[in-house]
């Protein structure tokens, strides 16, 4: 069973990473949907301004009019990223909320990004790593995505004195999770890790 589609048949990938008709779309949106697609495919240090330009269809001026520089690119990227994984999880959260009580909503929601097709890791974990040193906002934009995602993690759970440090565990453990997976290119082992973690903090 492929667990990266939905029940009504939507494939996170549509969500993640949309099919969009780029020629049809403003310089802007033909930019940003083209960087989107590579930086998180192929790497942020991979990915060359000039393929980005070349991939969007508009020349070096129309680039720089809307991004200054890659790292305005880079920024516009992550942000974009949050915003489309963080409306994905909260969906995916709620909807094996009413799942097995055996199992925690956040390890149903991880098993279905793990096993997506288009997994390629943690865009903010991955790019902390490819260029944190060398633009520092990027550990910002990282940081206020973890917190969403504890926000979002700590949603799902029952109320009680240690709610919030339940979902900071769960969140390192969701990272660890995704790391592995990403290593290993594996995800079996890391969803039944996540598992048990989560079963013996639900404990």
């Amino acid at each position: 069973m492929d667990r990266s589609v939905y029940d009504d048949g939507v494939s996170i990938a549509e969500t993640l990473d949309p099919h969009v008709d780029v020629p049809t779309l403003p310089a802007r949106e033909r930019i940003l949907a083209t960087a989107y697609r590579l930086f998180y495919r192929e790497g942020i240090r991979a990915t060359g301004i000039d393929k980005v330009i070349a991939e969007a269809g508009v020349t070096k001026v129309t680039f720089y009019r809307h991004f200054p520089s890659k790292d305005a690119l880079i920024l516009a990227f992550l942000d974009l990223r949050h915003r489309r994984w963080m409306e994905w999880f909260a969906d995916s959260l709620d909807r094996h909320a009413g799942g097995s009580r055996r199992r925690a909503a956040v390890v149903s929601a991880v098993e279905e990004w793990l096993t997506a097709d288009s997994f390629r890791g943690c865009a903010f974990i991955n790019s902390v790593n490819e260029i944190g040193a060398d633009l520092p906002e990027v550990y910002a934009i990282a940081t206020r995505h973890k917190a969403d995602m504890v926000a979002a993690i700590k949603a799902t759970l029952p109320p009680g004195a240690n709610r919030t440090r339940t979902a900071q565990a769960l969140a390192v453990a969701v990272d660890g999770a995704v790391v592995q997976a990403q290593c290993q290119r594996d995800a079996t082992s890391a969803v039944r890790a996540l598992s048990t973690i989560a079963s013996t903090l639900s404990a």
